[in-house]
């Protein structure tokens, strides 16, 4: 059935259970389902990890728990959660093998998901009833936007969390905690362990650099790369414009003060991470620090150098990035973010800061 012959919804469950920068790039599709569908119970279904970003997403009915390590338990539950939620539509904005599993266990009778090329692991399909048409580029993002056209929804939907006026309220007030104002930065760090990290090394020299300029610095470290926060604050201690926010915990809280700090004039600096989509979701402009991932398949959106946001790279790139990999191979390891220079991070700030 063609979806824009199918009778409307009364309850759909959208199935986005990770990461993070994928739930983020997932928001355009719930709030595209909201304005297509404003009278359905709306339920989504995420790793738990990631719950809090969405949970308190205006309009959504229910949020549906997975837990990615809790083995056949975990299926029980998610498919008791489903039957009693009872969804008629279900819709698979991910695209692997356990999203697909997910949608089964959704018992909806329309069951939609990615064109056959816009999977990863195309034999979660075995769920579908229906899919949307090709994605129209290479960056995730278009997936999302796929799935839009799809339900009828062709104008560009919202991309933020829709966040409250006392989440707000409270990031403004962190905000002013840290002095932050126009031209000054957020640098996001990245654990050691990710081939995507930059050396602490080059953060401390960037930090050093942007003093040289006047600008207040905030290095921002959640929970999975608190050792290096703290690292970081150690050998910066002497360094008056520069601040730690280490080991930060709370999505929405996170998106509040990325909000707030957006329309303060504050610029970010992050790795091809979660929280750089969420900041690019909530206005910031991104200079995304690129080595074994591609830009125009994974980074912020708008992508960058076509808007706000910028992308860095090492001036000599080894011949096999970017890989796309987890795991690095090179001989020498992930030279493509050791070699990524801090002035040149300092000069795509410039830029913007210019622009």
């Amino acid at each position: 059935m063609a979806s824009s012959d199918a009778p409307a919804p009364r309850r759909i469950a959208l199935v986005r259970l990770s990461h993070l920068g994928d739930v983020v790039l997932a928001l355009p599709l719930f709030h595209a389902l909201r304005e297509r569908f404003p009278r359905a119970e709306l339920a989504w279904v995420v790793q738990r990890e990631f719950a809090p970003l969405v949970a308190a997403l205006p309009g959504l009915a229910r949020t549906i728990h997975f837990d990615r390590r809790g083995g056949l338990r975990s299926w029980l539950e998610l498919r008791r959660e489903l039957a009693e939620f009872a969804p008629d539509l279900a819709i698979d904005a991910q695209g692997n093998l356990k999203s697909g599993f997910a949608l089964a266990c959704s018992g909806a009778a329309r069951r939609v998901g990615l064109a056959r090329a816009d999977w990863r692991e195309p034999l979660g399909r075995f769920a579908l009833t229906e899919s949307a048409a090709p994605a129209a580029g290479e960056h995730a993002f278009e997936r999302t936007r796929a799935l839009c056209h799809h339900f009828g929804v062709q104008s560009e939907p919202r991309r933020d969390p829709a966040l409250s006026p006392d989440e707000l309220r409270a990031g403004r007030d962190r905000v002013r905690a840290f002095e932050l104002g126009r031209g000054d930065v957020l640098l996001q760090l990245s654990p050691a362990r990710d081939i995507r990290s930059w050396p602490l090394e080059h953060c401390e020299e960037l930090l050093a650099q942007l003093g040289r300029e006047d600008r207040r610095v905030l290095a921002l470290s959640g929970p999975a790369e608190e050792r290096e926060g703290e690292e970081l604050r150690a050998r910066t201690e002497e360094l008056a414009h520069v601040r730690h926010w280490v080991g930060q915990r709370g999505l929405r809280e996170l998106a509040a003060f990325f909000a707030v700090a957006a329309d303060s004039g504050v610029l970010y600096v992050g790795g091809d991470t979660g929280p750089t989509h969420l900041a690019a979701a909530c206005g910031l402009p991104v200079t995304v620090l690129c080595g074994p991932h591609s830009h125009l398949r994974t980074g912020p959106w708008p992508i960058a150098g076509t808007g706000a946001h910028r992308a860095v790279r090492a001036a000599a790139q080894p011949a096999c990035a970017p890989c796309l990999a987890r795991t690095c191979t090179h001989s020498q390891g992930p030279v493509c973010m050791r070699d990524l220079d801090p002035s040149e991070v300092r000069m795509a700030l410039a830029s913007l800061r210019s622009a």
